[in-house]
């Protein structure tokens, strides 16, 4: 009886013990970040890369016990990611789509896409380039393998093939132009050329006169990178109409002022999507972004419209003396 006792007390010891141990065993995957401390990852189309990396800083310098680790990858990827709670944040160039929305719900998420700014796509070409302008509608039918030598846009333009140049086949700026450029269908260009990354896109027209390449407008404004068109003398950037044939009068950069008042015609939107359980970082990071002054006003000094921007457009009086 009393051996039993004992065995009995041994028993209920090891399974106290054991309980209590599992008790005190982090849960997988447990997350211990906060509106604006502790360490996360989150992902970003690559194109973003400039303005992404300054609001990481600014945002770390504000809050130095947040740690965010940006991951640069394709859109697809990055929606992909955040579709299988690898991650929580992902910065992208289009909303969620239906279907996303209710797969997250149907296993008890409450996905958000917050707008953060506007973004125009930039056409960048080579100084040997004769020409700097060109008609939206040329572009697509540059996209559709329509126009492929730049003597059917001028017949004194002697550059050959028309060559273009992307930063991913799954970016961004693929999705862009595919969706709302063609109408959702494929580029068929022979000439199409996709590289890894936006500086790669500059280094490739650098090289092809006879190139066009197409990054986000942010590129152009990255001033802690070498790859900055700024620092490329033999690069510059092309004003796209919407009209067609493209003047100088009707043609337009992507400038601020001309994504604000719809005259650029290749703007696209640039998200947050969130699907963060816990409302921790990542949102504090959204955020920041998206409301703090300080995180609209890197958006706007980068070149890019912020989303909620209260613009004032003056004019300006140039003396020609």
């Amino acid at each position: 009886m009393i051996r039993n006792l004992f065995n009995i007390l041994v028993a209920t010891t090891l399974v106290l013990s054991f309980t209590a141990g599992c008790k005190s065993k982090p849960k997988k995957n447990q997350r211990t970040d906060t509106y604006s401390s502790g360490t996360i990852k989150f992902v970003s189309d690559e194109s973003f890369r400039p303005i992404i990396e300054e609001e990481v800083q600014i945002f770390e310098h504000i809050y130095p016990q947040a740690k965010l680790i940006p991951e640069y990858t394709n859109e697809l990827d990055a929606v992909n990611l955040l579709m299988k709670e690898k991650r929580y944040l992902a910065i992208t160039s289009r909303n969620f789509t239906k279907e996303e929305v209710q797969n997250l719900k149907d296993r008890k998420f409450l996905p958000v896409a917050i707008p953060l700014a506007y973004d125009g796509l930039a056409l960048i070409i080579n100084n040997a380039n004769p020409d700097s302008i060109i008609s939206i509608h040329d572009v697509k039918e540059i996209l559709r393998g329509n126009l492929n030598k730049w003597d059917k846009l001028n017949p004194e333009w002697k550059l050959g093939d028309i060559e273009v140049a992307f930063d991913n086949k799954q970016s961004s700026t693929v999705h862009y132009c595919v969706d709302s450029l063609l109408g959702g269908k494929p580029i068929n260009s022979p000439n199409i050329y996709a590289v890894n990354k936006s500086a790669e896109v500059i280094d490739f027209v650098e090289k092809h006169p006879n190139s066009i390449g197409i990054i986000g407008s942010n590129w152009l404004n990255d001033k802690r990178d070498t790859t900055n068109v700024t620092f490329k003398r033999n690069i510059r950037v092309m004003a796209v109409s919407k009209l067609n044939p493209a003047t100088a009068e009707n043609s337009y950069k992507p400038y601020q002022y001309y994504i604000y008042t719809g005259y650029y015609p290749m703007i696209r939107t640039i998200y947050a999507l969130l699907n963060d359980p816990i409302h921790g970082l990542p949102w504090g990071f959204t955020n920041f972004i998206s409301n703090d002054h300080r995180g609209q006003l890197i958006i706007h000094k980068a070149g890019l419209l912020p989303y909620r921007a209260n613009m004032q457009v003056r004019e300006v009086n140039v003396s020609t003396e």
